[in-house]
């Protein structure tokens, strides 16, 4: 009876020691946690055409203010308001009885003067009048002959008629209305509308970017059509005319820190009036090696950077910090951050972090390159963000 309890110690240790040999087997015996599976995309270089999307408003090709150039009362008026008019079309008759008159009483000056000095000239040669007789005679001729001229200018400006053609607008004048000479209200205003100009802003940082970009063979020239020109109307349609860069304005606008550029537009439908909000698509220049990024793959830190996880060596997660100002459809223009042969993780990103060895697999939440969805060739849906 004095042994029995170091027999019970005995057995207790038994019972522990089997115990622990059996959590070691079960441990030894679990299987090891398996790495996370990933879809991954693997970025190559290709062409890209970059445009520039940028706001302006429209304006008419040519303005024409009509304003008398006689006084006097307005008699009729001609055209239609909101019609087309042609260059030469009379638009008013101011009452020309005034003038009428004027040029009667001239033409019988003239006829007086000239008279007289038909007969001076006969007479000098005789000596019957002295020379200075007939030269004055000889000048009243020729002002009568400026002041018949000047009587038929004012009666052919007793007709208003339009110095271009365009769509005219609103009658400012009524019959029986007078007007004046050098008035400042204009009767009416004629516009061309076929062609029109597009002017848009571009700041100077981004005039500046592109240059450089040229200038370091980034970006190739877009060639020929480099001053091609689309355009975006309000509601978001693409206008069917093409058009063409005319020019660049030459100063900075100090308030904005832009500059103006102009395009012009065939118009034949008048579809584009002036003073319509627009939006200009200009092609800037070719990336023959873009490295385009599907937006499933980017993401962004705490602080607004764009980020993206890829698979490196060993299929270990690295993350990149990355440069990237425009979009593509789906995909963004990573200017740094990103190499060709990257393999970008689209998939499976919530469950991984910088440093984990991961299974890769093709990504299935991302369009080939080249298919129709994604478009490797839609140059005009670039646009800045």
């Amino acid at each position: 009876m004095q042994f029995k309890p170091a027999v019970t110690a005995l057995v207790s240790a038994v019972a522990l020691a089997t115990l622990l040999s059996g959590c070691k087997k079960e441990e030894a015996s679990a299987p090891a946690a398996q790495a996370p599976q990933v879809g991954v995309v693997t970025l190559q270089p290709q062409a890209f055409t970059l445009t520039t999307e940028l706001p302006g408003r429209t304006t008419a090709y040519r303005v024409a203010e009509v304003r008398p150039q006689v006084n006097g009362i307005i008699l009729k008026r001609l055209f239609k308001e909101g019609s087309e008019v042609k260059q030469g079309q009379q638009l008013y008759q101011i009452d020309p009885a005034v003038y009428e008159a004027n040029l009667a009483n001239a033409q019988a000056d003239l006829q007086a003067t000239r008279s007289l000095a038909d007969r001076y000239k006969q007479l000098i040669d005789e000596q019957a009048v002295s020379r200075q007789e007939y030269d004055d005679a000889n000048a009243k001729r020729l002002q009568a002959e400026a002041s018949l001229k000047s009587a038929q200018i004012d009666l052919r400006y007793t007709k208003v008629m339009a110095p271009i053609s365009g769509r005219i607008g609103r009658s400012a004048v009524t019959e029986g209305a007078l007007v004046n000479n050098g008035q400042t209200n204009a009767m009416a205003t004629i516009q061309q509308l076929d062609p029109i100009y597009v002017d848009v802003t571009q700041s100077t940082a981004e005039l500046l970017k592109l240059r450089r970009d040229l200038e370091s063979g980034q970006l190739q020239k877009a060639g020929d059509n480099a001053a091609s020109v689309q355009l975006v109307l309000e509601d978001g349609s693409l206008f069917k005319q093409e058009g063409r860069l005319e020019f660049s304005e030459v100063a900075v606008d100090e308030t904005t820190g832009s500059v103006t550029l102009r395009a012009i537009f065939a118009n034949p439908d008048h579809t584009l009036l002036p003073g319509m909000f627009v939006h200009a698509r200009l092609k800037a220049g070719v990336n023959a090696n873009a490295i385009l990024a599907p937006q499933q793959g980017v993401t962004r830190d705490l602080k607004g950077a764009p980020t993206a996880l890829v698979v490196g060596k060993d299929n270990k997660v690295e993350l990149r910090q990355l440069k990237a100002n425009r979009t593509l459809g789906s995909d963004w223009l990573i200017e740094e951050g990103l190499n060709p042969g990257d393999r970008l993780i689209t998939e499976g990103l919530q469950y991984v972090r910088p440093g984990v060895e991961v299974k890769v697999s093709d990504a299935t939440n991302v369009k080939k390159p080249g298919s129709p969805e994604q478009g490797n060739a839609a140059p005009a849906d670039a646009k800045a963000e």
